[in-house]
């Protein structure tokens, strides 16, 4: 599903009422049915994403209430993921458990709106967990299902409802939906929460490093490392549609493009190349992959189908063309190049015809940065209207934000040691990887750049990789 689309900087949620009220988005069985969807109320709100200037907004998250001992530790682990989900983005406030006034609120039963008023609270969360054993005898495992309620304390409404229901280890991915739910009824933005993260871990001495793939959830929990025979894997990216990897790894001291159907653990090698195969990355349609072959001391960029397998040249030029980065709509590529005599940011069309640049010529490419310094290692965001990248200039490197015709540059992060950037599904937070003393670590920060936040992660690590949402589907209420 595409996340909505912000044509302003300040997005008011009245005015998106209409749309929300005949199509309500729905919460998703995990086991892949529907889910029942309870009434929804009208809410006025305004939160600038992007400039950061409003107030974060008081936010109570109640532990959830369970019929059990069992459900009742799953109900305080629930609202302690939802809890940190939604102030790890900058724009809630935590009310602390320790001021409530209202104990205990029943999933069915509406709050005493004048106690949360008194602590102000401008949000709460409410639900339950209800545990379900298996059937005697049964192959069916234990059970879940989730209640879960947003209430706007100053209206005194519930703005979204419905249960969750899935196996007993899943409530970890219900918290991160149910994350996702409160996220796009207050801001009108695709959640992120129910996604992954893919980076290399980093071991051993600076003169015999190992360099493996390890997939986490985005918060930092889970990590799992992905077994592939190899001690040197660099530069992992996700396919936009599917769970699935390309990457670089050493193959006798070359490095070789390969794809990782993670469901499935199939590893294979993308294709031989007469040169050296380097940066590749996903089209937008996840159906083909834009990579760099090096020849003869000339790197140009190739895309092909992975299907096929049969690559198409896109550049021609003597200097070096790398790091290539499709839009959205499939359009054009921007890509790192030094043939204006720096290394810059470049866009082409897709289908290599001339395009009008912005000081009214033709030509192949258009160079978008004219800023001081190096610029390097673009990604265009899932949403089309910016292009991260890394910028190395006296002696620092920053992670910055520019759109496709070249204005708005703006620097989110800067440090000694920092690049890769990443963008969250909704294209809203980009992650990066900054070295310090005790070896590189995972950084995310929000587009207005204040929300810089470390990422925890097991060890030293690099190149992180954002995954699209975990197949989540919605359906309309009833």
């Amino acid at each position: 599903m595409r996340p909505l689309t912000l044509s302003v900087l300040s997005l008011n949620l009245h005015s998106l009422w209409t749309r929300v009220r005949t199509a309500c988005v729905a919460l998703v069985l995990l086991s892949g049915g529907a889910l029942a969807a309870l009434p929804v109320a009208q809410a006025q709100l305004v939160i600038d994403v992007n400039r950061g200037t409003v107030q974060p907004l008081p936010l109570a998250v109640m532990d959830l209430e369970g019929n059990d001992p069992a459900a009742v530790q799953i109900g305080r682990d629930i609202a302690a993921v939802m809890r940190a989900n939604l102030l790890s983005t900058g724009l809630f406030a935590d009310i602390p458990p320790a001021s409530f006034i209202e104990r205990v609120v029943p999933a069915d039963v509406q709050p005493r709106f004048a106690d949360w008023r008194l602590i102000n609270a401008r949000f709460l969360i409410t639900g339950r967990v209800t545990r379900r054993a298996a059937p005697a005898g049964g192959a069916t495992a234990e059970r879940i299902e989730v209640e879960y309620r947003l209430w706007d304390i100053v209206a005194q409404t519930q703005l979204i409802g419905g249960r969750i229901e899935g196996g007993l280890d899943s409530w970890r991915r219900a918290a991160h939906r149910l994350s996702d739910q409160t996220y796009t009824r207050l801001t009108g933005d695709e959640g992120y929460f129910d996604s992954r993260i893919v980076f290399v871990s980093e071991s051993g001495p600076a003169t015999a490093r190992r360099k493996r793939l390890v997939i986490m959830d985005q918060d930092g929990a889970n990590p799992t490392a992905i077994s592939l025979g190899s001690d040197t894997v660099i530069t992992p990216r996700f396919s936009p549609t599917r769970q699935e990897l390309t990457f670089m790894m050493y193959e006798n001291n070359r490095p070789q493009v390969y794809l990782y159907d993670i469901p499935s653990g199939r590893l294979e090698r993308v294709g031989e190349f007469p040169g050296m195969t380097f940066a590749p990355r996903f089209t937008p349609d996840g159906d083909s992959l834009l990579f760099t072959v090096a020849e003869r001391g000339n790197s140009d960029i190739y895309i092909m189908r992975t299907a096929t397998r049969q690559p198409q040249r896109l550049t021609t030029n003597p200097a070096i063309d790398t790091s290539p980065s499709m839009s959205p709509n499939g359009q054009e590529i921007v890509f790192t190049s030094d043939r204006g005599g720096t290394t810059q940011l470049y866009i082409m069309r897709t289908d290599g015809r001339p395009r009008t640049c912005p000081d009214g010529r033709q030509q192949d490419a258009c160079r978008i940065t004219f800023g001081g310094g190096r610029y390097s290692t673009p990604v265009w965001s899932p949403r089309g209207d910016y292009i991260a990248f890394t910028k190395q200039e006296a002696g620092q490197f920053s992670i910055g934000v520019i759109k496709p015709d070249g204005t708005g540059e703006r620097t989110l992060s800067t440090s000694f040691l920092e690049e890769g950037p990443t963008w969250s599904p909704n294209g809203r937070v980009v992650m990066f990887y900054r070295d310090g003393r005790s070896g590189p670590r995972l950084y995310s920060v929000d587009l207005t750049g204040r929300n810089l936040r470390q990422v925890p992660t097991p060890g030293a690590s690099s190149d992180p990789a954002w995954s699209p949402l975990l197949g989540v589907r919605r359906t309309p209420a009833g």
